[in-house]
């Protein structure tokens, strides 16, 4: 999926991105308000992964999509 309609949406794909990642908190995804950069940044912080390999998460998972 196209990340302008995942951002787009983001009230919609919220509880699929807590899955997802389910150190994220609810405080967390208000402030992502789907901006992938927010995203990746905030799950480096909860998961301690390279960029990269965070990069490659959130691709894979919007994919699915």
């Amino acid at each position: 999926m196209n990340w302008n309609q995942i951002e787009g949406n983001w009230e919609q794909f919220k509880g699929k991105v807590q899955k997802q990642w389910g150190k994220l908190t609810n405080d967390d995804l208000d402030v992502i308000k789907g901006n992938r950069r927010e995203l990746a940044g905030r799950l480096q912080k909860h998961y301690g992964k390279a960029e990269e390999e965070i990069e490659r998460e959130i691709d894979d998972w919007s994919g699915r999509l």
